[in-house]
């Protein structure tokens, strides 16, 4: 191999660089002339270049700059960039930037703790809300959650710092009493019944008229509500529909019952009703043209009734009322918790249906301002039909009452609990969700997450979401926007709310 210097390999790159020693000298000679060709083509295409002429290949770009930097106010010295602004709409600027955090729902309401997200504070209000955001077509809150996560302490916490707004808390059932610690903090009243405690509640008791219905109008919206309460106790305990000679009964019974009561001066009681009900000749005399049978019809009823009077509820709705309902008071209790220990809840529905009728007259009460009615541990309430028809009208009628209805349940399934598909509970029951604007999830199980995702249309992450939750932690789903929050609790609530008490 005919090896060549470096510098004289550069300059006949147009060429082959050497030639082989076993060739003749003709091919010698051609060789020698094509790179004299070559070296003459190159030099015509440098002089060509040099004048003026567009480069044969791609040519590298001049600066944009000088050495210098780029002049003007955009050059950045001196902190003073001056860029021309860029303009898009909210639809493309979503598109372009597809995970930022929600912006919240406002600074108007109750603290609840942190936007997990947003990292920013997360506060709530249902009545503010309304009106307000679209979507947001009703104030009614239903929160779910498995045991030990912290719903109760949320339920407890959102109520008691409710009262610093200036509303008011009923607790219908309290199962298990938790409630009662945080009425007699906030100054508010507990009515403790149970076998062999002084309680009674007159379920039967007359609300006070409001100003603005005259007082032969109250007198039939009385009417009316007795004998909702009589037919949602005798449906509960006899466990089915009643039949149309059994209403008829109860009608009959209820008019000659008040017009006793009324003759004596005193509030008509259950027994009376009871009584009634047990005498087949008073019922026929007071049935008038439609007597004869109606004895015979009401013989169930009179046995349903008996339980309010002589069964498991024995004296504590067959009396007068030892306390006088105060609708100034911030904070009333119902506890149940002495009725709650069997497995059967039909005690804790019959005393829970008689108290909430007792309630009413704070509900109905146009002056009352702004109420929570909190339903804790409702999952016992899910298969009893005549509860749920009275809950469906309260959820109704909440924006009319000014009131908000709170549900705690632990499972999402629980309300699948209430009846076969197509079934009167089953409908009920699923009217009570989708009549709630305001969903907490709490974290569920593995085996609760497709049940759940059905009943709220939650997207592929928002299940994982609550399949991972941390305590205290939910997804709150409002009106159809979603955040991950983090409730705080102060020391003092922490302590008042513990419901691990015995566990540690």
């Amino acid at each position: 191999m005919n090896h060549r210097p470096a510098r004289r390999a550069r300059r006949a790159s147009a060429s082959p660089l050497f030639t082989p020693h076993g060739t003749d000298r003709a091919s010698r000679k051609t060789a020698r002339r094509r790179l004299a060709e070559a070296t003459a083509k190159a030099r015509t295409e440098a002089a060509v270049h040099t004048a003026g002429a567009a480069p044969v290949g791609p040519a590298t770009p001049a600066p944009l700059y000088p050495l210098s930097g780029r002049p003007g106010p955009a050059s950045a010295r001196g902190n003073r960039l001056k860029l021309a602004s860029h303009r898009m709409t909210t639809a493309i600027a979503a598109g372009a930037y597809p995970f930022l955090a929600e912006g919240g729902l406002g600074a108007e309401g109750i603290y609840i703790g942190r936007d997990v997200h947003a990292e920013g504070s997360f506060v709530f209000d249902p009545f503010a809300l309304y009106g307000r955001v679209e979507g947001f077509t009703n104030p009614n809150v239903l929160l779910a959650g498995v045991i030990g996560q912290g719903k109760s302490a949320l339920a407890k916490s959102f109520a008691l710092r409710s009262v610093a707004f200036g509303y008011r808390v009923y607790v219908p059932c309290d199962p298990k009493g938790e409630w009662t610690p945080v009425a007699q903090a906030l100054g508010g009243t507990s009515v403790a019944l149970g076998p062999g405690l002084p309680g009674r509640l007159n379920p039967l008791d007359a609300a006070p008229r409001p100003e603005s219905i005259p007082e032969a109008d109250w007198v039939g919206e009385i009417r009316k509500r007795r004998l909702l309460l009589l037919g949602s106790l005798a449906q509960t305990v006899l466990g089915r529909d009643l039949l149309p000679m059994e209403h008829t009964a109860l009608d009959v019974a209820l008019n000659a019952v008040v017009t006793r009561a009324q003759a004596a001066h005193r509030a008509p009681l259950l027994g009376d009703v009871a009584a009634a009900l047990n005498d087949p000749t008073q019922l026929d005399e007071a049935a008038g043209m439609m007597s004869g049978r109606l004895g015979e019809a009401a013989s169930d009823l009179a046995h349903a009734m008996r339980r309010l009077v002589h069964g498991d509820l024995a004296g504590m709705f067959d009396a007068p009322s030892t306390v006088r309902f105060d609708p100034s008071t911030p904070m009333l209790t119902i506890d149940l918790s002495r009725l709650g220990g069997g497995g059967d809840d039909t005690a804790l529905v019959l005393a829970m249906t008689c108290a909430s009728a007792w309630m009413e007259s704070a509900l109905t009460d146009p002056r009352g301002g702004r109420r929570w009615i909190v339903y804790d541990e409702a999952w016992r309430l899910m298969g009893h039909v005549g509860l749920l028809q009275r809950m469906q009208a309260q959820w109704k009628l909440s924006r009319g009452l000014g009131i908000a209805n709170l549900m705690v349940i632990h499972r999402l399934s629980d309300l699948l609990t209430a009846g076969d598909a197509g079934s009167q509970g089953r409908a009920l029951a699923e009217g009570l969700l989708a009549d709630c604007s305001t969903r907490i999830i709490y974290r569920q199980e593995t085996d609760q997450l497709h049940a759940a995702a059905s009943l709220l249309g939650l997207t592929s992450v928002e299940m994982e979401a609550i399949a991972h939750l941390n305590r205290g932690r939910g997804l709150w789903k409002v009106a159809g926007r979603s955040f991950i929050v983090q409730h705080l609790l102060h020391s003092h609530e922490l302590a008042l709310f513990d419901t691990d008490a015995r566990m540690h």
